[in-house]
């Protein structure tokens, strides 16, 4: 997956302890969305347009699994990667998906936290997967 874009508000919604970064108490969720995230003013999973829930979609995303580790003052996040696969027609039966983000479940306004951007819109038929590959790590922050 290429590198996220942070929502600005993650950044004091972490520094305030309203985000557990470590996956202890905070349930993660990835959607994919049609309009370009616009980091300074979205905050939270009601500013972004999903996909239709349907054909192997479901609106607000699928469960990220995912943990965190401290080495000096790095924090690591991992998670395992999420597939999507079409069944009935196309994914969300939408033609439009391009970008994926990920939100906290558990804040009560769904919290937004990165954004990745495919780079296309893409249709995922049915019978096809969409994976979103994390690679060797999530994300990373720095102190």
């Amino acid at each position: 997956m290429v590198a996220a874009v942070v929502y600005n508000v993650f950044i004091e919604r972490f520094a305030n302890k309203e985000i557990d970064f470590f996956g202890t108490t905070d349930a993660w969720k990835m959607v994919i969305h049609t309009d370009a995230p616009v980091p300074t003013t979205d905050d939270d999973l009601v500013d972004l347009t999903q996909i239709g829930g349907s054909n192997g979609y479901t609106t607000g995303g699928e469960n990220m699994t995912f943990n965190s580790t401290r080495a000096t003052n790095v924090i690591t996040a991992t998670a395992l990667d999420i597939v999507w696969t079409a069944a009935g027609g196309n994914l969300g039966a939408s033609t439009t998906g391009r970008y994926f983000s990920s939100y906290d479940d558990t804040h009560a306004s769904d919290a937004l936290h990165f954004s990745y951007d495919y780079g296309t819109t893409f249709t995922v038929a049915d019978g096809e997967t969409m994976t979103a590959d994390f690679g060797a790590s999530y994300a990373t922050l720095t102190g």
